[in-house]
């Protein structure tokens, strides 16, 4: 099941039936991903390109995001 948790500028996507749970996320940038938490993921807890590059990394493409541009245009990554 896939469910958005949308920022100012991002969107960050999270599939729970594709997780393999290696931790990549929550180790990369505890101040978005979060377990302890909820909702456990915080879009605008950091720069828009550190996002990107931790959804980017993940090992199982559980991680996805729409970015929002200033002209109001939209980024899809992983």
């Amino acid at each position: 099941m896939k469910k958005g948790y949308e920022g100012k500028e991002i969107t960050v996507y999270f599939d729970s039936e594709v997780c393999i749970h290696s931790g990549h996320c929550v180790q990369s940038l505890p101040t978005v991903f979060d377990v302890k938490r909820r909702p456990w993921i915080e879009a605008d807890g950091a720069p828009v390109d550190d996002v990107m590059r931790v959804v980017d990394g993940c090992p199982s493409g559980a991680l996805s995001y729409e970015r929002r541009e200033a002209n109001g245009a939209e980024t899809s990554g992983t």
